[in-house]
This record gives structure tokens, C-alpha cells and sequence, in this order.
């Protein structure tokens, strides 16, 4: 299986023959040169290529008997028909091409977008890249809930432990340990020095560096596990196909109907024949799911320029329907820059000067500057905040850029701002967890080891019987206690996070015989840090929008009630004095919980089990909920969640996975950004489906109404034809791209099973066909008995001025379709460049089919006079005329009822 059996061979060894530096990585240089054997990831299934696709576009059953047909009357000697149908059908299908490529390539623009991130050690400092430019020689860093992104060999483990079933089938996590070696023909289940691409760390941290990328590692081995299949279609793109399947019955059976009438009432087969499979092949939208997903596409392109990432296109169509934001508080509607303001021990409190991951500050005793360092237990709960770490900062850079937590962040600055900074070796650790909520390290020291422990205050107090003085140490009281728990709610009313510290010496011995729980027990407690993490400057209006717009936001935080009810005020969330706690969250049944979730709006100490909980009883209230979560444990909720949202910043690549949609800057207003985008996508939809529908409903009654009626052919077949072609394509697909309408965060979701048709849609694309269609027929019989005012014999002039007239009709229908809420007039008529540029062109090819003396043979039209023209326009014009009277009168009428009633 393995090229190299890298598990049999001393970690040192490893490093040695893949000529890199375990400390400072890899330079870049020298990763960009072994770049060039390839990138890191699984080779997908082959797309089939563009000429493929476009040949594609012919195999349509009803294109399929066009092209027959055109053949017939090629052997007629219907030359000049034959060819500009073919022409027609080519051109009709390179427009059916370029909306699929486009849509597809959209699709893999969208992939790219949340394509997994490595944290790895290169030119001597930590930093982020894409997985797939990791090569042989990268030191990868491993941390809780991320997905190991290549093979490794581990070089450094701290309670290490992953997650394997993608490639053993088994669930259970596995110990892992750098330190071991291991025979060579070991089973890959055993390989406790190894950690393998696809799978996933649930407990611990560690280093490991690369041995295989890509296609050579074992998941590359067994890649028929990874085939990429064809994303699923979203439940708006299923009900449209399923929509699609049912137009081309009725429009086939129209079309049959049409063209059986026609024959025996004497017109020839062949003509009738030829108008059937015209009108069925430009009444059937064929192009709608197309254009659904290139719209969604579009959009989810424009979200991300926003920070939101749409992993999962379903989620553009839930935004619109959400009704709660679960947000957490710290980095979402925080700025996440904490910094350490208050520090308190038994014997002494002291303020911190000094503002994020700045080292200009000191402590300050009252108006007296405090050397910290100097200070017993205030030294001791520095050197533990120092200890008890694993962020850094690139203090070489201006910016002072943070690698980790920014909780940790501020404890490593305050460390620093004291003068503190030693080795941060550290021999043995239990990482934090959201259920103990602490985090332990043991350190060598001058006369064996010390254990340092940080973490919630109401859970270390459990774990302490002494507290540290100035001089040696005391018995923990409740007195002491008592102190410690008023301190954290008087700090927490400031929206002040509280940490506690806690200490202990173990000699050698005691050490090999202590398990984690042993070190977590019988410590000294040193005191409690107070830091802040003040609200973004956006918070409270993004949070004001949503309430606007009918969606209520509501903050669950592993915070302590007083802080979070300080933050969830100091952006709008809740006016009352109402947090429910994790515990109390215990107490109730989970239909208790239901009613209690409807009216809370912050719940604090919660963890990821709560969050599971609040997420389903809010849905079983009937709410559609968004969630936010970034550690592993948050996935569950995250993906339970109709919309589950990951942090980019601090989110692990699991919680990402679970989710729908991820925030590449952990920012609540992104949220909010993301909802208005996704409300306004969808609204899009709905506007160019009206169009499409109309206007096909439309052809077909002419066709079917004039059959019905004994009148003759209003349009030829290739007349029918090119209708679509000009109508269809570039007006429909400029309807995607319509700017958000005035107000569109003031309305309240919509509900999340809502008809596509629903709030009048369907009747409205009827009502608008059937008008299409009458007052084309009118328009036809004017040419009639124009023509034979005339003297002419043929339908030449009628039908020019019924096949002028509906694409006439269609193009100022399109701009009515701007908008269900407001009227052209209002709205602006240019302000979709892309649409105005359509109308255009539609209009102009139009005026070439017409007055054109190459083209009027093939379309058998005849030029118009004026007062034809102005009955066509106006006749046109007159529908979006009579609707925007209507719905401005309609809107005054409204507001005097209302205003009747207020004085009543």
C-alpha cells in the first residue's frame, strides 16, 4: 500500500529524508519547486468536454423532429425554409450551451469558494493555505475538529486522537502518538504514528508532516470512495423540472391538436406539421433549470463578495424563508479582540492599560504601577496564562497578526505586557473541551513539574481546596468563594469574559501515576482575568434590519447570563432581563422547552448538546432557523439547522462541513447581508419564471385560439421561432441579474413550503397569456382587413403585424416583470443596464426581420407604416400602462381604508 513505510522509521528519520526543518517547515521557494509533482487532491470525474456539450443540445426530442422536418423540406425544395430553420435551431442551441457551461463553471467557481484550508509551518511561522497546494516535506498543524488534509507522519502529539471510519469503517477515535515505532506490515487501523487524509481530529492537537499528497495517498488509493457526482438539484430546480416535464405534455398536446385542426380544415400537412413542431419547441422553456442555476450561481458569487460562502445552493432559496438567527456572541457579533483589562487574586486587583494585541500597556495598582512579575500568586497567574497557550503573534509584523484563539491571544499579550516570556515546552497536556471547559499543561521545572490549569470559574472552583498568596498559599473557603463568584457577576454586568487560574507541583513520580482527571484535582487556586471583546460597530444595525424584516435574532453563548445579557442588549437583541442557562435548559422537557424557546432571545452557559436542543424546538415551534457554530461539537446544531452557518475565521473544517453556508469573516452582519442577497435571488427567480411563462403561455394560445376560431396560421413556423429566439434568452436572463427592489428587508419571510406560483404568480402568467394572445389575434385580423384593403391576396401584411406585435408585447412585458411591488414608472426604467441592452437588441433584430430585404423573403414579412407601428406599441404599451394605474390606485386606496378605520 505504502511507496515507503514512513510508521517503521523514528520521526527524526522522517524529517531527514524529506529534507525539511520540523520547527521552521518548509521555505516557500522549496514548496513551490515540489508543487510541480502535482497538487494535493483526488482526481474527479472527467466533465464532458464543450463540444460534447454542445452536440448535446441537439439530441432534444422535439429539436431532434425539427431537424427531421427542416430535412423534408430541404428534399421539397423549401430551400430558403429549411435553411433559416436549421440557422434558427443552431443558433438556439449555442444559447443553450453557453447558459449550461456557464452554470457549470459557476458551479465549480462555487466549489473552489470552500475548498479546505491546511495550517502549516512554513518559512518559520504559522499560516494558512489551500490543502491542495500542500506538498511532501509541509509540517502540518493539527488542532480539535479539523480534517487532516494529506498523509501524515506525526512528529508531536498532545492528547492526539482521530477519527478513522472514512478508511477502517470504525467509528471509535484512535489514540495517536508521534513517539512509537511500528512494524512494517502493520494493519492501517493500528498505525498510531500516522494520520491519514479524509480524517478527523475529535480530541487533542499535533504536527505531523507531510509523506503523501493527492492521488498517493491512501485515500488516493481507494479514490472510487471520493467520485464527485453532479451537485443534486435544490428543491426550487426539482419543482421546476418537475414544472418543465408537465409544459412539454400540455404544450405537446396543444401543439398535435393545432396542427390535426389546421390539416382538416385544408391548410397543407407539411405547413401545419412544421407549425406544431415550431410552436412546441419555442413553447416548451427548456431553458429554465438552466437558467435557475445560473442565477443561483450568480448570486452565490455576489454573497461571497460579501464574506458569505455558500457551500450548498439550497441555502440561497431557506435564507429567504428565515424567521431566527442562533448567533454565538464572542466573533460574531463581537469583534473578537480580546483583550485583558482586570486581573484579580485574593490579595490584589489590578487594571490593564492597553487595547488589543498591542504590547504597549501596564498594570496598574489604583494610580501605582504594579511589577507583576514581582507579585507570588499575580506572577504565578501570568506565567499560567502564558503556559497554558497556544496562540502567537508575529510581533515582526506591523499588524501584530495572531495565530489562534483570540482568548488565548490576550493572555499571551498580557503575559507579554508583564515582561514574562519563557519556554513553552510543554510535556503533557489536556486540551479544552466544551464539556469540562478547561485546559490543562504540565511544564518541567527546577525541582519536578507544575501543572497549570485555566478555565470557567464556577467549574475550577470545584477543582481547587487552596488559593495562592503572596506569601505560600490558604485554605479555600467559601469566603474565598464567595469573593471569586461576586467579582465574575460584577465583571460579567460590564460584558466582561472571566477566566480562572489554577496551579499545582507534582514530583516525577506523582506525575506517571496521575491521569487527566487526577490533574484537574486538589489545585491552588491564583485568581481570575476579566477581558473584553467589545461589539462590532455594525452589529446593532444588522440586528435592527433583521427585526425589520420579521426575523428575530437570538444569541446562545457558552458565556456566563450577565455578560451575555450585557452584549445581547448593547446590540438590540433583548431589552428584558431574561437569559435562560444551560442548566436550566436541563430542568425542562423538551416541550417546556419549545414554549420557552418563543420568548427567550439570549441563552447563555450552554453547551453543544443545548444548542442541538434549542435548534430542534425551535423548528417543532414552526421557525425556520439559521445557526452558527465553529467548534466540532457545534456541528451537530449546525447541521440540524435549516441553514447552518461556520465561522471562516475560527470555524473547524467539520462545522464547516455540516454547514450550508460559511462566514469568511465570522461577522453577524454577513448573515444579514447573506439573507438580503438570498430574498433578492429569489425574488429574481420568481420575476424572469413570470416572464418565460407568460410569454409562452402566450404563443401557445395564439396558435391554439386561432385553431379553435377557424382563422388562419397567425405565424409561420419559422416566424415562431425566431420569437423565441429573441424574447426568450437575453431578456429572461438579464431578469436574473435585476438589482434588489426598494424594502426588501422591511417584508416578512416567506413561508418556507410557498408555492413558486404562490401570492398570485400563476394567475397572473395566465391572466398576462391570455391577454397576449387575444390582442395578438386582434391585431392579426386588423392585417387582414388592411391587406385586403389593400388589394393584397396573401397574409403578409397580418402576419407581420401579429408576429411584430408579439415581441412587441413580450419586451414591455419584461418590464413589468421588474417588479411585483412597484411599477416601471416607479422603479426607473433603466436601472438594469443588462436588460435595457436586451430590449435593444431584441428590438433591433426585430426591425431587421422586418424591414431588411435579405430577411423578408425567408420571414415572409412586409414593411410597416406609422400608424401600424403606433397600433402596435400602443396596444403593447397599454397593459403595463393599465397595471401601473391599477396598482398606484389600488395603493391610495389602501392607505385611506387604513386611514378610515385609525379615525373610526
Amino acid at each position: 500500500m505504502f511507496e515507503v513505510a514512513w510508521h517503521e522509521q523514528p520521526w527524526p528519520e522522517v524529517v531527514r529524508r524529506l529534507r525539511t526543518d520540523f520547527k521552521k517547515g518548509l521555505s516557500s521557494r522549496e514548496a513551490e519547486k515540489r508543487l510541480r509533482d502535482g497538487l494535493n487532491k483526488i482526481d474527479q470525474e472527467k466533465r464532458g468536454s464543450p463540444l460534447k456539450k454542445f452536440i448535446g443540445q441537439f439530441t432534444d426530442t422535439m429539436v431532434l423532429v425539427l431537424l427531421a422536418a427542416t430535412v423534408v423540406s430541404g428534399l421539397l425544395g423549401e430551400m430558403v425554409d429549411a435553411v433559416t430553420i436549421l440557422a434558427i435551431v443552431i443558433v438556439n442551441a449555442v444559447l443553450g450551451f453557453i447558459q449550461e457551461y456557464r452554470a457549470e463553471r459557476s458551479l465549480e467557481v462555487i466549489k473552489k469558494m470552500s475548498s479546505p484550508v491546511a495550517t502549516v509551518i512554513r518559512d518559520g511561522r504559522k499560516q494558512k493555505i489551500m490543502a491542495e497546494k500542500l506538498v511532501p516535506g509541509d509540517v502540518v498543524v493539527l488542532e480539535t475538529g479539523d480534517r487532516v488534509p494529506a498523509d501524515l507522519r506525526l512528529i508531536e502529539t498532545y492528547s492526539l486522537e482521530i477519527e478513522e471510519s472514512a478508511l477502517t469503517g470504525e467509528s471509535v477515535p484512535v489514540n495517536k502518538t508521534a513517539d512509537v515505532i511500528l512494524p512494517v506490515n502493520i494493519p492501517l487501523a493500528e498505525m498510531a504514528n500516522r494520520a491519514f487524509m479524509g480524517t478527523v481530529v475529535t480530541r487533542g492537537r499535533g504536527k505531523g508532516v507531510v509523506v503523501a499528497t493527492g492521488m498517493k495517498t491512501v485515500m488516493g488509493e481507494i479514490a472510487f470512495m471520493m467520485k464527485v457526482s453532479r451537485p443534486e438539484p435544490t428543491p426550487l430546480q426539482a419543482k421546476l423540472d418537475q414544472l418543465g416535464n408537465t409544459l412539454i405534455v400540455l404544450c405537446i398536446g396543444v401543439c398535435i391538436f393545432v396542427s390535426i385542426l389546421g390539416i382538416v380544415r385544408g391548410e397543407p400537412p407539411l405547413s401545419m406539421f412544421m407549425a406544431g413542431v415550431s410552436l412546441a419547441v419555442a413553447a416548451i422553456p427548456e431553458g429554465l433549470p438552466a437558467v435557475v442555476t445560473v442565477v443561483l450561481a450568480l448570486g452565490v458569487q455576489r454573497m461571497a463578495r460579501r464574506n458569505a460562502v455558500v457551500r450548498k445552493l439550497s441555502a440561497v432559496e431557506t435564507l429567504g424563508c428565515t424567521t431566527i438567527i442562533c448567533s454565538d456572541k464572542t466573533g460574531t457579533l463581537t469583534q473578537n479582540q480580546m483583550t485583558v483589562k482586570r486581573i484579580a487574586t485574593w490579595e490584589q486587583e489590578a487594571t490593564i492599560t492597553g487595547e488589543g494585541y498591542s504590547l504597549e500597556g501596564r498594570f496598574m495598582a489604583g494610580q501605582r504601577v504594579l511589577d507583576a512579575l514581582a507579585n507570588n500568586a499575580v506572577s504565578l497567574l501570568i506565567k499560567c496564562a502564558y503556559h497554558c497557550n497556544h496562540a502567537e503573534i508575529d510581533l515582526e509584523n506591523r499588524e501584530q497578526v495572531l495565530y489562534g484563539d483570540p482568548t488565548e491571544g490576550a493572555l499571551l499579550v498580557m503575559a507579554l505586557k508583564a515582561g514574562y516570556k519563557g519556554s513553552r515546552d510543554v510535556v503533557r497536556e489536556v486540551p479544552f473541551d466544551s464539556e469540562r471547559k478547561l485546559m490543562t499543561v504540565v511544564v518541567a521545572g527546577d525541582n519536578g513539574f507544575r501543572v497549570y490549569v485555566k478555565g470557567a470559574l464556577d467549574v475550577l472552583l470545584d477543582r481547587c481546596s487552596r488559593i495562592a498568596r503572596q506569601a505560600g498559599t490558604a485554605v479555600l473557603t467559601d469566603e474565598v468563594r464567595k469573593r471569586f463568584l461576586g467579582l465574575q457577576q460584577e465583571w460579567a454586568q460590564e460584558a466582561y469574559r472571566v477566566l480562572a487560574f489554577a496551579y499545582k507541583d507534582l514530583s516525577e513520580a506523582e506525575l506517571e501515576v496521575s491521569d487527566d482527571a487526577a490533574l484537574e484535582n486538589d489545585l491552588i487556586l491564583l485568581g481570575v482575568g476579566g477581558m473584553v471583546d467589545p461589539p462590532r460597530p455594525q452589529a446593532r444595525t444588522s440586528v435592527s434590519r433583521c427585526l425589520r424584516a420579521g426575523i428575530i435574532p437570538v444569541m446562545i453563548t457558552g458565556d456566563y447570563p450577565a455578560t451575555a445579557l450585557a452584549v445581547a442588549k448593547s446590540v438590540g437583541i433583548t431589552t428584558k432581563e431574561q437569559v435562560i442557562a444551560g442548566s436550566e435548559i436541563d430542568q425542562l422537557t423538551d416541550k417546556e422547552l419549545v414554549n420557552c424557546a418563543e420568548t427567550v432571545r439570549v441563552f447563555a452557559r450552554v453547551s453543544p448538546q443545548h444548542k442541538f436542543r434549542i435548534v430542534k424546538a425551535l423548528k417543532k415551534a414552526g421557525h425556520v432557523v439559521a445557526m452558527t457554530g465553529d467548534g466540532v461539537n457545534d456541528a451537530p446544531a449546525v447541521k440540524e439547522a435549516d441553514i447552518g452557518i461556520a465561522m471562516g475565521i475560527n470555524g473547524t473544517e467539520i462545522t464547516k462541513e455540516a454547514s450550508c453556508m460559511v462566514l469568511a469573516d465570522d461577522d453577524f452582519s454577513t448573515i444579514e447581508a447573506a439573507v438580503h442577497e438570498g430574498r433578492a435571488i429569489y425574488d429574481n427567480i420568481r420575476k424572469f419564471v413570470r416572464y418565460l411563462l407568460g410569454c409562452n403561455v402566450g404563443e401557445v394560445l395564439t396558435m391554439f385560439l386561432a385553431a379553435v376560431l377557424g382563422m388562419p396560421l397567425p405565424l409561420l413556423p419559422i416566424q415562431i421561432l425566431w420569437v423565441n429566439l429573441v424574447t426568450d434568452g437575453l431578456p429572461a436572463m438579464a431578469l436574473g441579474v435585476e438589482p434588489p427592489e426598494p424594502g426588501v428587508m422591511k417584508r416578512k419571510p416567506r413561508p418556507k413550503n410557498e408555492s413558486l406560483f404562490a401570492r398570485g404568480l400563476g394567475l397572473g402568467i395566465l391572466g398576462r397569456g391570455l391577454f397576449i394572445s387575444l390582442t395578438t389575434l386582434v391585431i392579426f385580423t386588423v392585417g387582414i382587413v388592411c391587406g385586403k384593403l389593400a388589394g393584397q391576396v396573401d397574409l403578409a401584411l397580418a402576419r407581420t403585424m401579429a408576429f411584430t406585435y408579439l415581441v412587441a408585447a413580450q419586451l414591455f412585458y419584461v418590464l413589468e416583470c421588474r417588479s411585483e411591488q412597484f411599477t416601471p414608472f416607479e422603479i426607473g426604467f433603466f436601472g438594469n443596464k443588462f436588460l435595457i441592452a436586451a430590449i435593444l437588441s431584441s428590438a433591433m433584430l426585430q426591425g431587421l426581420a422586418v424591414y431588411s430585404h435579405r430577411l423578408q423573403p425567408v420571414f415572409d414579412t412586409v414593411p410597416l407604416c406609422p400608424w401600424q407601428w403606433l397600433m402596435i406599441l400602443g396596444l403593447a404599451g397599454s397593459k403595463m400602462c393599465y397595471q401601473a394605474v391599477k396598482t398606484v390606485f389600488s395603493r391610495k386606496l389602501l392607505l385611506y381604508e387604513n386611514y378610515a378605520k385609525i379615525r373610526a
